[in-house]
């Protein structure tokens, strides 16, 4: 298991790879497998604005990649003065995946915390059963 300061860290050290040069809203997303793996992501915006996507989709679309479907828990970070949840979009995209997943965000500039059941942020999620 990661320690906190240890998600900070890696964090950090990905912050500057998000690419927000319209917002400069840069945002870092790790998932967790249910078997403690790692995977990050970053946003990547672009000028057609609707081919943005969000870190938090960048990091799930890592794990399904790399053949993990089992989504544990989401950590954002940004550098706002509050954390943030994630979008309708990636809200969606991560109850794919686990509608029981934990949401757990993180201000980088004050240290602030945050943390939801993802049916808090999306109680009714599109699913085709």
């Amino acid at each position: 298991m990661v320690s906190e300061k240890e998600l900070f860290e890696f964090a950090e050290k990905l912050m500057p790879n998000a690419y927000a040069p319209y917002s400069n809203f840069k945002v870092v997303a790790i998932a967790e497998t249910r078997s403690g793996e790692l995977f990050p992501g970053v946003n990547v915006e672009n000028s057609s604005y609707g081919l943005t996507i969000c870190a938090e989709r960048v990091a799930v679309f890592n794990a399904v990649t790399n053949g993990h479907r089992d989504i544990d828990k989401i950590y954002i970070f940004t550098e706002t003065k509050e954390p943030t949840s994630p979008c309708g979009a990636c809200r969606q995209v991560i109850a794919e995946f686990n509608p029981e997943a934990t949401i757990i965000s993180y201000s980088l500039s004050t240290g602030k915390k945050r943390q939801w059941a993802l049916k808090e942020l999306l109680p009714y999620h599109f699913n085709l059963s």
